[in-house]
């Protein structure tokens, strides 16, 4: 075949303009100005439905900088107090603390001692009557001399059923000392269905539990071991906690732990399980919070720090869609700043 053979015939002129039709529905409009995007904006953040961990340790007037944490510090009980009366200014909703022990034995003792780092934080931040929700994580593997979220067996397993006791009395100690909410962590079957029972016995009713229902062992933990100082001392946590690619199974530790009595949901992390979000919100009636994980936080904030990201627009987006997928309350340390930033907004 020649080349003449292959060139296409000349075409006669086409007016294009005259071709296309002017669209039916123009999507447009309402993106013109800001107030119209305001007007029309489906998912709203509030400062409310937000959440602040915070990470308490022994001592006074202390803040300690996390490295792989930008803007988080480890805290001192006065410290954190202070902290809190700061979010509450913000109009923030709540903290969740997560307490470092000066000392760690094998069956994580210091969780439920009366005079507890995290228990002495409640004290002290009931005793400024601030307008926020008093979240206790309910967990045994900062205090643990092994790093695993239970007593363990003869085998270096942990054993389930001497965790469920353990974080009973834990969950008792803390409501006493002024949590209004326990969330139990540990991914042992059975934990919510025991703290809901020892603290009805304890005439502990009032207390809600927010239940980890849907936590999976994740990559993006990494930075909260550091803080936490809760690395396993051997192994992993992969027996107990959920592998990844398991969304059905979510489903069921959803189910159970609404059957055992959990007030609230929780899917962790957030933006790998916006999808679990969702069918969390679409198959359940209990309020459904998600967190925001530390290696979440984290990569934004390295890569905001790169210049890399707009790291004020790509945090809000993030925690954005954790709620467009159906989370009404997000835990995530962005909680400060993106409470100022909304009534920036405003």
């Amino acid at each position: 075949m020649t080349l003449a053979m292959r060139t296409r015939p000349a075409e006669a002129d086409v007016d294009v303009a005259a071709a296309v039709e002017p669209p039916g529905v123009r999507l447009r409009r309402l993106r013109r100005s800001p107030a119209l995007r305001a007007l029309v904006q489906e998912t709203r953040l509030h400062p409310s439905m937000l959440v602040a961990p915070l990470f308490v340790r022994a001592g006074s007037g202390a803040r300690e900088p996390i490295p792989s944490m930008p803007g988080v510090a480890r805290l001192s009980p006065d410290e954190a107090a202070a902290e809190a009366a700061r979010l509450a200014e913000l109009g923030v909703g709540g903290v969740l603390l997560f307490g470092l022990p000066e000392a760690k034995d094998a069956l994580g003792s210091g969780a439920s001692i009366d005079d507890g780092i995290v228990q002495e934080t409640f004290g002290r931040i009931r005793a400024l009557d601030l307008p926020l929700v008093a979240i206790a994580d309910t967990c045994l593997c900062e205090y643990t001399d092994h790093g695993h979220c239970g007593p363990l067996a003869a085998d270096g397993s942990v054993d389930n059923d001497a965790a469920l006791v353990r974080l009973a009395e834990t969950a008792v100690s803390q409501a006493r000392a002024g949590a209004d909410v326990v969330a139990p962590s540990a991914m042992m079957d059975g934990q919510v269905a025991a703290i809901r029972s020892a603290l009805d016995a304890a005439g502990l009713s009032e207390i809600a539990i927010m239940a980890y229902a849907s936590k999976h062992a994740s990559a993006f933990y990494g930075p909260f071991r550091e803080a936490a100082d809760s690395a396993p001392a051997f192994g992993d946590r992969r027996g107990y906690q959920m592998d990844p690619a398991n969304g059905r199974e979510a489903m069921r530790e959803i189910a159970l732990d609404v059957a055992e009595g959990a007030d609230l949901l929780l899917v962790k992390p957030a933006l790998p399980g916006l999808d679990l979000i969702a069918a969390a919100r679409a198959r359940f009636d209990l309020p459904i919070a998600a967190y925001q994980v530390s290696g979440e936080y984290a990569m934004l904030m390295a890569a905001a720090e790169r210049g890399w990201l707009d790291g004020r627009r790509a945090m809000t987006e993030a925690v954005t869609a954790i709620v467009r997928a159906g989370a009404g309350i997000v835990i995530t340390y962005a909680a400060a700043d993106l409470a100022t930033w909304l009534r920036e907004d405003r």
